[in-house]
């Protein structure tokens, strides 16, 4: 017998807005499937430096960051009501999602 499992993968820049859109998920969810979940994931930093003046003062320099925040939730023994239950959530617009559906054998 086959079991279909989804990985849901979500990203974002705001912890808030993230934490916000898991809850959502699994509120949905969870008496649709067994969870596992949610998994944090290693977060991304990026920081770029810019020099402040690009003539003179070369030492001064100004530096950003951004932060990526992650987390994963899975899905088992998924079946289409739950598919089109997940595909009714609206998320917040700074939370982006990636979807992997997998059948194991």
């Amino acid at each position: 017998m086959s079991q279909q499992e989804l990985k849901i993968k979500l990203f974002s820049y705001d912890v808030t807005l993230l934490d916000n859109a898991v809850k959502k998920i699994i509120e949905v969810a969870k008496n649709l499937a067994p969870i596992s979940g949610p998994i944090p994931l290693p977060t991304k930093r990026d920081i770029i430096t810019i020099i402040r003046s690009p003539h003179v003062n070369k030492q001064s320099r100004e530096q950003f960051e951004r932060i990526t925040h992650y987390r994963l939730i899975v899905l088992k023994d998924v079946n289409a009501n739950v598919t089109n239950k997940l595909k009714s959530i609206t998320l917040p617009s700074g939370v982006e999602v990636k979807i992997d559906f997998k059948t194991k054998k």
